[in-house]
């Protein structure tokens, strides 16, 4: 028997690997070049803007996917096996002795045995290249190789469909029908209300006679009631007898004002709504009811603009902007962890080579999204997507680089748009928030570089990390103001201080404790420095304030800044609000009435605020290996919530006497906590580290785990 075994086992290792599927099946997966889908995707959602029923094209360079793309994969067959293919755009196949394949059927045909190169060159300039190969031993999977003809052999990309009808490029949002109320009707127009800010396909039923049908989109009636000054707007013209249904191309609004003119007429308006199937995995309720309300507009909010990939908003720009994308991948994790979403949208943003404007056109926006690729890596521990993306994120790095100033330091040119914030700030020079984003770019970067093996680039971008953050600290930290200054024009040093680089030095952990402690006094609690006005900026200033324990500030300024936008009869969360506005003029922006987005990504941040910070889970290795628990309050009596990881969802439930844990899959969990009084768990082992301050070791998986303890 024994020798039978070794005889085999000897059988089985002379096999070459890619017999070896021979052995069993997989099912056949689309295929298509690594990013391509995506950026496709984004491609389509780039050029969909309109305002005032104009074409809105980006102001950037848009790429579609490659039009011709070949893939390939090693063949061999002791005996000829049965196979079928499905492509999207025109192909041929070269085989046995590379071939081309003449007269068969696509539904059945015979791969003949031998070993030889099978390759498919597909030709599809309208969507994506794409194959479904089925075969017993050779199915199409991330095994086979796609190139564009650029010198590169790459990893296919799988996309989730194995029916030969659902390529990549049948890849559609869902849609129901919404209702709405007629609200007002008089001889001229009628007005409609959806009840809040929604999404979808406008809908007239009913439509015939001789006229004009005009249809003005808001987000407040205002708008809606404002004609042709609203941003987006639909005027149809009706000549037919027949009765129709038209269906419009997707806006967003809560009211729509209708005017006919002519003999024009229509029957019945509605909504198609269309959204992003998501699982809502991650929650967040407690004792204050405003703040109840606050998550759960946010929420939408975040669903809302949570599409194809990660827009800004929906009713304006609709366009993939690098700075909200981060916001919103961080959201995403701690409520419908959508890693796919995630991953459209860093592809999406980058495009193809080569690489001669930042994204976005945005000095920042290029380190955001190196960072971006880092933090889906911490929170999912996908290193197949890393290694997909490095290529591109490498050479996105050596642009940044090869437009570093005399001295080393990250700036825009002219011509660059440096961001920062909407805010009345000096944007010249040498900006030390800028510098500070390329220095958490080049820590992300050796991340990638480590995961994909290139140990030359990991080395060298520790060197230059450590080298710029040394030049960073001596040039911008005032030991007078105890903080770090704004920028440097022409050799000469600012001495004005703003909250962003100080905030962020912060949050990436690039100054000691002592240092942290300065910073809060100095400028976080500091209410001479210019104050933060966008959701967008403040997100990061309250995260940085509960890194420093202030959760209890932190919960009345949220209760505060988006419960006023509440007051305002907000149903999603805006772009920009600025309590001191006043009431008529909380809509205008960008130098235009309603220019304002009141349904905005970064809106709706405080998702991630209670999350993190209040039920305090977050990874501290990839993919939640390792995890920490650390609750707080900040001033609630009670709260609870979930929060999901790759391996299940973990819940927290506390008040002021007990903390309820339950764990999901992993066993790298530990929850930290403060007690005044000696805790009691009896699920697992207590440890003091401190004064007050404990430590629970969540060893077991999908346990709940019970602490009485003392506030």
């Amino acid at each position: 028997m024994n020798r039978l075994r070794i005889f085999f086992l000897a059988l089985l290792l002379s096999f070459s690997f890619d017999i070896l599927p021979m052995l069993g099946t997989s099912l056949a997966k689309w295929i298509y070049y690594p990013g391509d889908f995506e950026i496709w995707l984004t491609k389509n959602i780039a050029l969909r803007r309109t305002e005032r029923n104009q074409p809105y094209p980006p102001m950037w360079r848009v790429d579609p996917a490659y039009g011709t793309v070949v893939f390939s994969k090693r063949i061999s067959l002791m005996k000829p096996e049965k196979a079928s293919i499905a492509v999207d755009g025109k192909y041929f196949i070269r085989g046995l002795n590379n071939a081309i394949m003449y007269e068969y059927n696509p539904k059945s045909f015979t791969l003949p045995a031998g070993n030889y190169k099978l390759s498919v060159f597909v030709e599809n300039y309208q969507t994506v290249p794409s194959i479904l190969f089925e075969s017993e031993s050779y199915p199409s999977n991330s095994s086979w190789s796609a190139s564009s003809f650029n010198d590169d052999h790459v990893e296919a990309s799988e996309y989730n469909s194995s029916s030969p009808t659902q390529p990549p490029s049948s890849f559609r949002l869902k849609t129901v029908p919404q209702e709405c109320k007629l609200i007002e009707e008089t001889v001229d127009y009628r007005l409609y209300d959806f009840g809040k800010n929604s999404f979808g396909y406008p809908l007239l039923k009913g439509v015939n006679g001789n006229g004009k049908i005009l249809l003005c989109y808001g987000e407040s009636k205002d708008e809606a009631m404002a004609g042709k000054l609203a941003e987006t707007w639909d005027e149809l013209d009706v000549n037919h007898l027949s009765v129709r249904n038209d269906t419009l191309a997707t806006k967003a609004f809560r009211f729509v004002k209708i005017v006919k003119s002519g003999t024009a007429l229509y029957n019945d308006f509605s909504l198609l709504y269309e959204f992003l199937p998501v699982t809502y995995r991650g929650s967040f309720s407690c004792s204050d009811d405003t703040i109840n309300q606050i998550y759960q507009t946010a929420l939408y909010t975040l669903h809302l603009t949570t599409r194809e990939c990660h827009i800004d908003g929906i009713k304006r720009d609709r366009w993939v902007w690098s700075g909200d994308a981060l916001q919103s991948y961080m959201m995403n994790f701690y409520t419908f962890f959508d890693e796919d979403v995630n991953k459209r949208t860093l592809w999406g943003l980058r495009g193809h080579s080569p690489v001669n404007k930042d994204v976005n056109t945005i000095v920042d926006y290029s380190f955001y999204w190196m960072i971006g690729v880092d933090y889906q890596y911490q929170y999912t521990g996908d290193t197949t997507f890393v290694k997909q993306i490095y290529p591109r994120m490498k050479e996105t790095m050596e642009f940044c680089l090869n437009r570093l100033n005399k001295n080393g330091m990250a700036q825009g040119k002219e011509g660059d748009w440096t961001f920062v914030d909407w805010a009345p700030i000096d944007k010249k020079g040498e900006i030390s928030f800028i510098q500070l984003l390329f220095i958490k770019s080049l820590m992300a970067m050796k991340n990638s570089a480590t995961l994909a093996g290139d140990e030359p680039m990991a080395r060298r971008m520790q060197e230059l990390y450590v080298c710029n953050l040394k030049q960073f600290d001596s040039t911008f930290w005032s030991p007078d103001k105890k903080a770090f200054l704004h920028n440097r024009l022409n050799g000469r040093l600012s001495q004005a201080v703003t909250r962003y680089t100080n905030v962020f030095a912060i949050l990436y952990n690039l100054v000691d404790d002592e240092r942290k402690a300065e910073i809060k006094q100095s400028v976080l609690l500091n209410d001479s420095i210019p104050d933060i006005t966008t959701p967008y900026m403040k997100f990061y200033e309250l995260a940085a304030l509960c890194e420093m324990g202030e959760q209890a500030k932190v919960l009345d300024f949220v209760k505060s800044y988006w419960g006023g936008m509440l007051k305002l009869r907000a149903t999603t969360f805006w772009e920009t609000y600025d309590p001191k506005l006043p009431a008529d003029k909380h809509y205008e922006m960008y130098r235009r009435p309603f220019g304002k987005s009141l349904c905005h990504a970064w809106g709706a941040n405080p998702v991630y605020l209670f999350g993190r910070y209040f039920l305090g889970v977050y990874p501290i290795a990839s993919g939640y290996k390792e995890y920490i628990v650390e609750p707080n309050l900040g001033g609630l009596k009670n709260m609870k919530g979930v929060v999901p990881t790759p391996h299940g969802d973990v819940s927290v439930a506390m008040d002021s006497k007990q903390i309820v844990i339950t764990t999901g899959g992993s066993v790298g969990g530990m929850l930290k906590f403060r007690s005044k009084t000696k805790p009691v768990c009896k699920q697992g082992l207590i440890e003091k580290i401190g004064l007050d301050q404990y430590n629970i070791r969540l060893e077991k998986t999908n346990t709940r785990y019970e602490v009485r303890y003392k506030q």
